[in-house]
């Protein structure tokens, strides 16, 4: 559309427009914060529509969840069900009134058709011609009596989009460019089901009408649908509005080859992201970057209000993009990274409580070793798992060549260390550093040389945020010096 320097431009007006059928996909994600983004780049509105004609398919819930998860998101709408605004109502089951009307208007102007045929002769075309791609509109060119005749004995119906069967139909997408597709190819598709009921495909179209939508935005995989919506504009003469298709989201298969993302890849659900660790922020954040590079801004890490900034439709790109787990864990860890002491606190607090023996004086520490390691919170357990309990773990593990332990040496030095500890009348960092430094000392050894079997006899892991130190300090003194002798009564019996 070209406006004149005096003509007021339209405020840009996009909708996310779910069917509550489930769980929210990323896929479903990244084009509501694409609407979000297109509209609030350009000053616009960011419209929430719940598209719930489709009966057979509704899930319990499926609303709450959308509602729960652009909340999260920070994906606030203008308008919606539950805020309003002036083209309400935006649930399209309490809109029913609205679509029938526009349909019987199509019939009449010669855009559209009843079509009586059963399901059984539906069926028939199928299994006569398994190629054939469509309805072979049988009812089309019904004479206006055969029409009135089978209405007047409520014969079910349903209506029917009358398409060219010749020419061709073309539509400019801001990301794919110009496309034509030839007539032939459109089927007459359905309208009002059979139920009275309209098709998505039909609601869409006057909703987005109604509602002044300027900006289009979904998947690609919608490009083949387009020409269909765009002769319904036309029937209506109304203005089309502007399209913006999005890449596919693939994921990368065992074999190294990618396909649409789908579960068999990993969580592709925003729900079970949250639950394996993943932060809001972090998971908005790479969707965006998911077949969208910002123009001149090199980084990667993005506030929303930055994307906002940031973002400019010329910068989605045609080619797919692969839902990379790694690359999603980096940005998570990245997050984790740039958190206060206090925010990372508040977002551990539950894991710091599911271990035992751990009290609030202990929360700094386990702040200062794991916030530098974790890449997702759900890694606190497993990296801590020593505290809840000390597994039966394999003695071979006090050997390490850089440290100079041996099981031999861990013999000596334990029974040493825990000597030592056990004068301890404070149990702090710098004591138990002192306490251990003096053992090392007295055998003219290195510190990691006593370090190392004590932080192997305390956790039973040769890896763990922090070193023999702070284990032993959030473990204890009792726990550390009971563990300590257990070891060393296990390695005296190794002769």
């Amino acid at each position: 559309m070209t406006f004149s320097d005096s003509a007021p431009k339209r405020v840009v007006r996009t909708r996310f427009a779910p069917s509550p059928t489930g769980f929210m996909h990323v896929g479903n994600l990244r084009t509501a914060l694409y609407e979000f983004l297109v509209a609030k780049s350009s000053g616009g509105r960011f419209i929430l529509r719940i598209e719930d004609t489709d009966r057979g398919r509704l899930v319990d819930g499926s609303v709450d969840v959308i509602f729960r998860t652009l909340r999260a998101a920070g994906l606030s709408h203008d308008e919606g069900p539950d805020v309003g605004g002036p083209f309400g109502p935006y649930v399209q089951s309490e809109r029913m009134s609205l679509y029938l009307p526009f349909a019987e208007q199509l019939v009449r102007e010669g855009h559209a058709y009843y079509c009586f045929c059963s399901k059984e002769r539906l069926d028939s075309l199928h299994i006569e011609d398994e190629s054939a791609a469509g309805y072979d509109r049988h009812c089309r060119d019904l004479s206006a009596e055969e029409v009135r005749e089978n209405l007047s004995n409520n014969a079910p119906y349903v209506i029917r989009q009358k398409m060219p069967l010749t020419g061709e139909t073309t539509f400019d997408d801001l990301v794919f460019g110009r496309i034509t597709v030839p007539n032939k190819e459109l089927e007459d598709q359905i309208l009002i089901k059979a139920d009275g009921y309209p098709t998505y495909n039909f609601v869409n179209i006057i909703d987005d009408h109604l509602m002044e939508i300027t900006h289009v935005v979904r998947g690609s995989e919608y490009l083949s649908s387009t020409p269909k919506y765009n002769l319904l504009y036309e029937a209506f003469g109304w203005e089309i509005p502007s399209y913006v298709h999005l890449p596919l989201i693939q994921g990368r298969n065992e074999d190294g080859t990618v396909s649409k993302l789908s579960k068999r890849h990993g969580a592709t659900g925003f729900d079970d992201l949250i639950a394996e660790g993943f932060l809001p922020e972090a998971v908005v954040n790479y969707i965006a970057l998911l077949g969208w590079c910002p123009k001149e801004d090199l980084r990667e890490i993005f506030t929303l209000e930055e994307l906002i900034q940031a973002f400019s439709i010329d910068g989605i790109s045609k080619s797919p993009a692969t839902f990379d787990y790694d690359k999603l864990e980096w940005f998570n860890g990245e997050y984790i990274r740039r958190m206060s002491p206090d925010e990372f606190v508040v977002m551990a607090r539950s894991n710091f409580q599911a271990l035992s023996g751990i009290g609030t004086d202990l929360y700094p520490l386990l702040t200062e070793i794991l916030q530098p390691r974790i890449t997702r919170f759900s890694q606190i357990t497993e990296k801590l798992a020593y505290i809840n309990e000390l597994v039966d773990f394999d003695p071979v593990l006090f050997e390490h060549k850089k440290s100079k332990s041996s099981i031999d040496s861990a013999r000596t030095f334990l029974g040493h260390a825990a000597e030592a500890l056990e004068n301890l009348a404070e149990w702090t960092g710098e004591s138990i550093i002192a306490a251990l430094s003096g053992v090392a000392d007295r055998f003219e050894v290195k510190n990691a040389t006593v370090m190392w079997p004590v932080r192997i006899a305390v956790t039973g892991m040769a890896v763990t945020p922090g070193g023999a130190v702070e284990a032993l300090l959030l473990l204890g003194k009792g726990r550390s010096l009971e563990r300590i002798t257990r070891a060393r009564q296990r390695i005296s019996e190794k002769d």
